[in-house]
């Protein structure tokens, strides 16, 4: 006990022996939100990660937690999933987003009544949310994602669900979504989607210690429960700040990275800063595309703005192109409102460190 006592009392002095070194007044805010974090004002804390242009400027673990703990990223991993559509459409798997999804599934057949809507149901309905089905998680509407993994067949699951709306018509989150979409690339590649990923995006990234959930029909989970390092989250924001490129490596195409973080579609009377119940920034509204958010950061001072992949209990990927930098926060405060506390800590102290 008195050992961790110890840790915590000093843990603002500690840097991590690989970050890159800092200017004063970088080192003081950040050494100022570690304190904050150790204290009695932000609970729940994993991790959190900071890189700026490539180079690693802050690492520290919380509560226990270290570099080595694998993290549930929950619905963060929908983002990754939309990368994993962009390289199945860069190698010709998929010809593009408009592409019909029954057309991957011939053996459904029911398109009687609303069901009908179904045949113009399109790869870019799945993956800006507007498939049109009888489901909505984002604010506590019908939760499908939970009767999902109840089944044995997570794909089988969604393709059946009831169609609510037209295709195209109305934003509605649901898990249900990215999970179709693993079903179109696993039969686009004739490979499982564990499989695609491992090839395509997570070696040769040098990802290599994660955990998949699996349902018991052999589909991997999509829509959120992978279980990966805070660190290979950073190289995953990396690669898009990069636009696609990984240590000289394309991964994914610009054009991708374009189309997909272009978020056009406003989530109504939602934003992640008024959530948070920060005290220095004032709420903007959120946006949405292929499962990326933006949100500006905005105070009396400074406005950014930051993409970002959001998980419940507090997982982000944030993406601050104009200042060369990423974020990666891991927290467990699941189904509350503290898991947004990240937003206060980028107001206060990690974009001033770097704001020009």
């Amino acid at each position: 006990m008195h050992k961790f006592i110890f840790i915590l009392v000093f843990l603002p002095a500690i840097y991590n022996a690989n970050c890159q070194p800092i200017n004063k007044n970088e080192a003081s805010l950040l050494d100022s939100m570690t304190t904050a974090v150790t204290g009695n004002n932000y609970t729940d804390f994993h991790s959190i990660l900071i890189s700026k242009d490539g180079k690693s400027i802050y690492e520290k673990y919380f509560n226990g937690w270290n570099k080595d703990s694998l993290q549930d990223s929950r619905s963060a991993f929908k983002s990754i999933t939309s990368i994993l559509a962009g390289i199945a459409v860069d190698k010709g798997f998929i010809k593009d987003v408009n592409q019909k999804v029954y057309s991957y599934f011939p053996e459904f057949t029911d398109f009687s009544g609303n069901n009908a809507w179904k045949k113009d149901m399109t790869i870019e309905n799945i993956l800006r949310m507007e498939a049109g089905f009888d489901c909505e998680e984002f604010n506590d509407g019908k939760d499908c994602e939970t009767d999902m993994m109840a089944t044995k067949d997570w794909i089988r699951f969604s393709l059946a669900l009831p169609m609510k709306d037209k295709p195209g018509s109305v934003w509605a989150y649901t898990s249900c979504d990215p999970m179709i979409m693993s079903g179109i690339i696993s039969r686009a590649a004739k490979m499982s989607i564990m499989e695609f990923a491992k090839k395509y995006l997570l070696y040769p990234m040098g990802i290599k210690h994660y955990r998949w959930t699996i349902d018991p029909s052999g589909n991997g989970m999509t829509a959120g429960s992978f279980y990966i390092l805070p660190s290979d989250m950073m190289k995953i924001g990396e690669m898009v700040l990069q636009k696609g490129i990984w240590k000289g490596q394309r991964i994914i195409s610009e054009n991708w990275i374009k189309q997909s973080t272009n978020t056009p579609i406003p989530i109504t009377d939602f934003s992640f800063v008024k959530f948070s119940k920060s005290t220095v920034a004032i709420p903007q509204p959120a946006y949405y595309g292929y499962y990326w958010y933006r949100e500006e950061i905005k105070t009396k001072t400074f406005r950014e703005n930051v993409l970002f992949a959001s998980g419940n209990g507090g997982q982000y990927i944030m993406i601050i192109e104009r200042l060369g930098i990423v974020v990666v926060f891991t927290q467990g405060n699941y189904n509350s409102w503290k898991a947004k506390k990240a937003f206060d800590l980028l107001a206060k102290y990690i974009i001033p460190a770097f704001e020009k």
